[in-house]
């Protein structure tokens, strides 16, 4: 995520030379691609913290500091 970012809310995934904006409510690629076993990976990690995504993109647009998301097990 990046400070002023456009809406609507999203992540920024980069895999390689690979690039791509992924929504958060709803989950979906918006943007860009990914090879398709990252692209998975990627929307279930985002499915199961949902909620903080929000709450990052939330503290985002008010400039504080984002929180730390687990990664996939």
């Amino acid at each position: 995520m990046f400070y002023n970012d456009h809406e609507p809310h999203h992540f920024h995934a980069i895999y390689g030379e690979y690039r791509a904006l992924i929504g958060i409510d709803p989950i979906a690629v918006l943007q860009g691609e990914l090879p398709r076993r990252a692209t998975s990976l990627i929307l279930e990690w985002a499915a199961l913290h949902q909620a903080e995504l929000e709450d990052n993109w939330r503290r985002a647009r008010e400039h504080a500091p984002l929180q730390r998301i687990a990664p996939l097990d």
